[in-house]
């Protein structure tokens, strides 16, 4: 069954039930962590139902740092590919690919690009890193080697390499985060580059929201579009899933995969977020060899949308995630989650960098501070920019000024898989 069928949810719901039992066995019974912890669970094919599923003790973060290779189900003999996390919200876990893992890393990004409208006729512009032991840049290359498609290795960084490679190679589509796009387009301004008339169509955006919780584009995306007509995508991945929703072609939110997940969104009280509301993100993965995972908590709050797409499919759509439960700041008595940061700034073109400081005082309260290009320091939209913090995020955080290109540096880090645009210090 592809992604791209579109199937009744009643024969949708027996398949998913056939898919989650079957990785539940599995994994109670290849991995060390499950055998412990769903020893009292008793399995049987014919009595297994979601009610049972749903009193499945949930696994969390701390579960898999603490226990990471417990959660190995197959020998390491059996390991094509060594990933970790990004480490953003921790230190960096490991996650364990078998070849046939690799290959459901393969489908998935297939029926991602599919979704998009995109066809092996297209070239695509990886600008995101492949090594470092990072998922993302690994299973877009094998994505694109399954749709039949071109694929140009560049990395991250280097607008000018970034486009070399486009004048030469003519690719159609950028695989990219999208406040780097931001910076591109700043680079072609400042080197008379005529982006206008490239060949790109459309950039695959990772890593960062281009929509508002109405699934309107948000500061960032609206940016990019007002400055470049072209079609771009929202995605919505993390290594743990070994998989991503993406947008269709209706883009109205991000399609599960249910080859791949089954989901759950999840709100305080741990019932079901209706249509149109807010939850934590809860997955198990479907068809996995090295690493399953089981009611998988993501930390991730975000809303769902359970009703029918545009495009005619019935699967659930995630909006954009607003905020980690791990990342809520509170400051001055208000409480926010750096998205909110993020959209205001995403908001001004004088902009293109910008870094947020998160750093606990000595009653352990979060103080904010806003690190800006320092030609910002003495120009009159430093005024608006606080007046938009007091109205918007009801405080004006703390403000410092560094040189661009020194900004830059500290944002975009060459041992950095993403951009790092928030920084916690405890």
């Amino acid at each position: 069954m592809l992604l791209m069928e579109k199937e009744t949810k009643s024969d949708l719901s027996e398949i998913q039930i056939n898919k989650l039992f079957d990785i539940i066995s599995y994994a109670k019974k290849n991995s060390s962590f499950y055998k412990k912890s769903l020893k009292n669970l008793n399995l049987s094919k014919n009595k297994f139902s979601i009610d049972l599923y749903k009193k499945i003790p949930f696994t969390t973060k701390s579960d898999l740092a603490k226990n990471n290779e417990s959660f190995l189900a197959v020998p390491i003999s059996k390991i094509a590919d060594f990933v970790t996390t990004s480490g953003t919200t921790g230190s960096p876990i490991s996650l364990y690919l078998t070849k046939k893992d690799l290959k459901r890393l393969s489908k998935n990004e297939c029926d991602s690009l599919t979704l998009m409208g995109h066809t092996k006729k297209d070239t695509f512009q990886l600008m995101t890193t492949m090594d470092k032991q990072f998922m993302a840049g690994m299973a877009y290359f094998l994505g694109v080697q399954e749709l039949g498609a071109g694929m140009i290795r560049i990395g991250p960084g280097v607008p000018q390499l970034q486009w070399d490679s486009i004048l030469r190679y003519s690719p159609t589509t950028l695989i990219a985060v999208p406040s780097f796009i931001i910076t591109l387009l700043d680079y072609a301004k400042e080197n008379n580059i005529n982006y206008k008339s490239t060949s790109i169509k459309s950039i695959v955006c990772i890593g960062e929201s281009i929509r508002d919780e109405n699934l309107n584009y948000n500061k960032l995306g609206k940016r990019i579009l007002e400055n470049w007509n072209i079609n771009i995508y929202s995605t919505y991945a993390s290594t743990e899933m070994g998989a991503a929703f993406s947008e269709c072609t209706a883009q109205k939110g991000c399609h599960l995969n249910e080859d791949l997940l089954f989901l759950e969104v999840l709100k305080e009280d741990d019932s079901n977020a209706l249509n149109g509301e807010y939850g934590e993100i809860v997955i198990t993965t479907l068809n996995v060899e090295g690493t399953p995972l089981i009611r998988y908590r993501t930390g991730d709050i975000a809303k769902i949308y359970r009703d029918k797409c545009e495009c005619g499919r019935a699967s659930p759509r995630l909006g954009p995630i607003m905020g980690r439960k791990n990342q809520m700041i509170k400051f001055r008595g208000t409480t926010l989650y750096p998205k909110a940061i993020f959209d205001l700034l995403d908001n001004y073109k004088t902009i293109s960098c910008y870094k947020v400081i998160i750093k606990k005082d000595e009653l352990n309260n979060d103080n904010i501070t806003l690190l800006l290009d320092e030609k910002i320091a003495n120009s009159n939209i430093l005024n608006e920019i606080k007046q938009m913090c007091k109205s918007s995020l009801r405080v004006i955080p703390n403000f410092e000024f560094i040189e661009i290109n020194k900004l830059r540096g500290m944002v975009y880090k060459k041992h950095m898989r993403k951009p790092e645009k928030i920084k916690f210090i405890t």
